[in-house]
């Protein structure tokens, strides 16, 4: 990242204890604060953050970290930074210091599969510590984990390095990202294999706490502000005599509920290892993020993006993209060919819509009495965004808009209204659209998106090329727009939020 040294200076304190403050210490901060969830990072452009804005985050990092409150870089707040900890964000509960809930699995027994072990540890005491760390949380909730020796698995574990061919979140050394994990039901796990991982010492990194940690977020709960959680964010050290903390306890029971008497008594059943064939899958033409319009793109809780296109869906990042993923296999009960998807922060809502009909996700659970039919909207619709300067959503098909506020029966008289009367420079039929955080829109059709500013009016230099600038695809032909200086869209890699509760009736469709 290129920073404005001068810049800054002004934003962070010059000296800490007497000593000046260099710059490279500076730029680590602030990446720190953008990686882990403090500072939220704009789609385009330059990072122009004002002075109160990192002030402010280093205070919710200093509270988050139990350290004095200053919103100043000393030395005690850069020490912390530097300790080594899990890859994921900080989303913490800011209403209260409970669990943070991200997500959950439609079942409650689940598959695991260890693709590959540490070098720093003999086979036999690796996969005890990585048992040991399913034992954790299926001793305080009703869950069961079997373990297959091939073919699909609800939540896979391997170790890769700085380089991998299948995550491209990559580690970056000895010390400081240990390890990483997808939510539900995602299932990705993955330590960084430069570590020293150990068992039964103080020495190195202690592989059964920060697995069963791992887990926690494979499972659905988010980091906690208590320190001395196993869902702290910060790697604590090893700890002999190892337990969970009220809050992880707390968190899983949320999500699954309390442990039973009649699971407790199949324990050493369920964790006898197993052979289960691969799942079967339906021969399905899987479609290039590179080439070709997308159905969808969908901002969705806490900052994750997905694309859909056919019968798949993907994670768009700054750092490239994620694995293909069958749309059903994420939101099931969900078809692919999608004509629109839409998130609310509003809300919490995910619309989806096809043909006649929508449907409704919290994060991807459907709620009940979804699917709906559409009555008083047009069928087939091209694209659908929510906008934060108005908390409403917008429908678009062929030249013409709704806005719906989901909150309230929205009167649809005087709609459709031309696209061109409010989105200067938009074109017709749109195959997607989304509006990112700081306020601006962005259009899709075919290889081309457009970017709007806060008045709705599309920026100079647009259209771009959506498989260079999001996709992270080389020009594969000539007539592929320029994009000298054009910054990548960072679309963050963010965790989901917490779940909420399906209340209320839709607005919109009536069934």
């Amino acid at each position: 990242m290129n920073w404005q040294w001068l810049w800054l200076g002004f934003l962070l304190p010059m000296t800490v204890s007497g000593r000046a403050l260099g710059p490279a210490e500076k730029e680590a901060a602030v990446d720190y604060l953008l990686q882990y969830g403090y500072l939220q990072k704009p789609l385009e452009g330059l990072d122009d953050f004002k002075p109160e804005e990192i002030t402010e985050a280093l205070r919710v990092f200093q509270e988050a970290a139990e350290l004095p409150v200053s919103g100043q870089l000393d030395d005690a707040t850069r020490a912390r930074m530097r300790q080594p900890r899990c890859g994921l964000e900080d989303p913490f509960n800011q209403k209260t210091l409970k669990y943070l809930l991200l997500g959950r699995w439609r079942k409650k027994h689940l598959t695991f599969r260890i693709l590959n072990l540490p070098s720093t540890l003999p086979t036999h005491v690796a996969r005890a510590a990585m048992l040991k760390a399913f034992q954790y949380w299926k001793n305080v909730a009703p869950l069961t984990f079997r373990e297959v020796q091939a073919g699909w698995a609800d939540i896979r574990l391997s170790f890769h390095g700085r380089e991998s061919s299948y995550c491209s979140n990559a580690f970056d050394g000895p010390g400081r990202v240990l390890a990483h994990a997808d939510i539900p039901e995602l299932g990705s796990v993955h330590f960084d294999e430069d570590e020293l991982w150990t068992e039964g010492t103080y020495r190195g990194v202690n592989l059964r706490i920060i697995a069963a940690h791992e887990l926690g977020h494979a499972l659905g709960l988010g980091h906690s502000r208590y320190t001395e959680a196993l869902m702290a964010p910060v790697y604590a050290g090893y700890r002999p005599y190892f337990k969970l903390h009220q809050d992880d306890i707390a968190g899983i029971q949320a999500l699954y509920g309390k442990k039973g008497p009649e699971i407790e008594d199949k324990e050493e059943e369920e964790m006898e290892l197993s052979s289960v064939p691969p799942m079967p899958t339906k021969p399905s033409p899987m479609p290039d993020p590179c080439s070709g319009e997308l159905d969808a793109i969908l901002l969705g809780p806490r900052g994750k993006t997905y694309a859909f296109k056919g019968d798949y869906v993907w994670t768009v990042t700054d750092s490239g993209l994620g694995p293909l993923f069958r749309v059903s296999a994420l939101w099931e009960g969900l078809p692919g060919n999608l004509d629109a998807a839409v998130y609310s922060p509003r809300t919490q809502w995910i619309h989806f819509f096809k043909g006649n009909k929508v449907w409704r996700y919290i994060n991807f659970k459907m709620s009940p009495g979804f699917p709906k039919k559409l009555n008083r909207i047009e069928p087939n619709l091209d694209a659908a965004l929510y906008w934060p300067l108005n908390q409403k959503v917008f429908l678009f098909k062929g030249s013409g808009y709704w806005q719906w506020d989901e909150l309230a029966r929205t009167d649809f008289s005087s709609y459709p209204k031309p696209i061109k009367s409010l989105f200067t420079g938009v074109p017709d039929q749109p195959s997607a659209a989304m509006s990112w955080r700081d306020g601006r829109v962005y259009f899709f059709k075919g290889k081309h998106y457009w970017r709007l500013n806060r008045q709705l009016r599309v920026e100079k230099g647009y259209p771009r090329d959506i498989a260079q600038n999001w996709m992270h695809c080389r020009p594969q032909s000539p007539d592929t727009i320029p994009t000298d200086g054009d910054i990548t869209p960072s679309a963050t890699d963010i965790i989901l939020d917490t779940i909420p509760s399906a209340t209320g009736s839709i607005t919109l469709p009536e069934a």
